[in-house]
């Protein structure tokens, strides 16, 4: 048997006056989902534990058949895994995200998602001038990097309040900015840094051409270790991960799948859609199970971009589903499961932790008659499940 988990991220939403009171997946041309709720099930799933925060990080530890009150301790490490950045007991690794600062506000969460090429000089400048033996930096994907605090648990660096800054576009970041004890020197490395980026080549060079300078870092997400036993074990099939994020990559390779670069893979709108389901395919001519997540949904969301989120539900329908579906309609050996990990409405540009909508379609799955995969047609399902283990659990060992 096959297992085919195929992630929107951030894909939900709420409905939207603009477009008659629809949401942007009842709007979207989806029609090989939409075959694969009218020949299968459609229902709703709980992917964020109650009091947790509605990050990809945890929803898709969820989905992937662990829960994150057990599991999770942020979403740094599971990023430093992806870097190879090997962490101690009492090492705490956080998420560094180069942003665009004006004045006192902090304005885009992405530095105008910046490209890797010129995020990894500014990293390794920052590095240069700000690391030590106690923090160094590490450069990731577009916006999206790595500090690592070395033995910064002894100081409780791990127990500091941060905010993510998708969170807090548009607003003041001296309201924001960590709280805590250890606080004072996360704050100095965040304002050290605005003062070694604001005139930095690359940033000039930007300027020039009216794209958001990378002017600052913020620091979020930290956590130590994860201590996680792998997919295999639990589930008993082998398989693989595809993403263009080191969040979902770092995941899985702390879970034991085999992480699957693809070239074109950009954790944007840009990203090679069919190329994700190439390799999707390619993986499963040798393993039983591959998970691939699609970010550019959640950008958009984050963007506040509704109609960039249209189509890029659009394209992972056509290029990802309808490539992954095409290959395998004929055949019995197989399940697929379609979500997101969360919903992020475009009003909001943030995610919030409302159950999202699921499709299932393969082996053993009958059809319940069923017409469109969206928030509202899943409010008419009975299937229902308060966590993403239960889900997985269903899908893997159930649903027969």
């Amino acid at each position: 048997m096959k297992y085919i988990i195929l992630v929107g991220d951030g894909m939900a939403d709420y409905p939207i006056e603009e477009i008659g009171g629809r949401t942007p997946l009842e709007v979207a041309r989806t029609p090989n989902i939409d075959f694969l709720v009218k020949n299968g099930d459609l229902g709703r799933v709980k992917t964020i534990p109650a009091k947790m925060s509605p990050g990809s990080d945890v929803a898709n530890i969820s989905i992937l058949g662990y829960d994150p009150k057990e599991v999770y301790t942020g979403r740094g490490p599971l990023e430093a895994a992806n870097l190879g950045v090997e962490l101690e007991d009492d090492d705490v690794a956080f998420r560094c995200n180069l942003v665009t600062a004006l004045g006192d506000t902090l304005v885009d969460y992405s530095a105008g998602h910046i490209s890797s090429k010129e995020a990894e000089i500014l990293i390794k400048f920052l590095d240069e001038n700000l690391g030590t033996n106690r923090f160094k930096f590490y450069p990731g994907v577009s916006y999206r990097h790595l500090l690592l605090v070395k033995r910064g648990a002894e100081e409780h660096f791990d127990s500091l309040l941060c905010r993510p800054p998708h969170d807090i576009t548009g607003k003041k970041i001296p309201k924001n900015l960590p709280r805590g004890d250890s606080a004072e020197a996360l704050i100095k490395l965040m304002q050290d840094s605005r003062k070694l980026l604001e005139n930095h080549e690359v940033n000039l060079v930007r300027i020039d051409l009216k794209e958001n300078p990378a002017n600052m870092i913020w620091l979020w997400g930290q956590g130590k270790r994860p201590d996680m036993p792998k997919f295999k074990e639990k589930y008993g099939v082998d398989g693989g991960m595809i993403s263009a994020v080191d969040l979902l990559k770092g995941m899985g390779k702390i879970l034991g799948l085999d992480v699957i670069n693809v070239p074109g893979a950009t954790g944007y709108y840009d990203t090679d859609y069919e190329g994700k389901a190439n390799a999707a395919l390619k993986c499963l001519e040798k393993k039983d199970f591959v998970f691939v997540h699609v970010e550019a949904p959640d950008e958009a969301g984050h963007n506040g971009d509704l109609r960039e989120k249209i189509t890029a539900i659009e394209r992972f329908d056509q290029l990802v589903a309808g490539t992954i579906l095409n290959a395998f309609k004929q055949r019995n050996d197989f399940r697929i499961l379609v979500l997101p990990d969360h919903a992020t409405p475009v009003a909001l540009k943030t995610h919030v932790a409302d159950p999202v909508c699921f499709a299932l379609f393969g082996a053993g799955i009958a059809a319940k008659g069923f017409l469109k995969y969206s928030e509202k047609e899943a409010q008419n399902s009975q299937l229902y499940f308060d966590s993403g283990p239960a889900l997985i659990d269903y899908f893997i060992r159930g649903g027969r």
